[in-house]
């Protein structure tokens, strides 16, 4: 997210960021980002929901238009990246 680490980058806002992973589980394995940091997804504002509700939604729609195993959420790394992935 600060450019520390080069990647290719797919789009980006000023909430998000998404970008195919360096290590891919699969091809076309692409993260998302939220920007803002949380130590918890239960503390989460209703900006914040809405973000994600809209990228849950279009990941959906990738997932349908694009054969892919799944499309998940994770909340990982919370003592180092305090981000939600998507």
């Amino acid at each position: 997210m600060f450019g520390e680490i080069p990647s290719y980058k797919i789009a980006e806002d000023d909430h998000y960021l998404a970008f195919l992973d360096i290590f891919p589980l699969a091809v076309g394995h692409v993260l998302v980002i939220p920007k803002n940091e949380t130590d918890s997804i239960f503390d989460l504002n209703d900006q914040s929901i809405r973000v994600y509700g809209s990228l849950l939604k279009k990941a959906k729609a990738i997932e349908k238009t694009i054969p892919c195993k799944r499309v998940g959420i994770a909340v990982i790394g919370l003592e180092v990246l305090m981000h939600i992935f998507i």
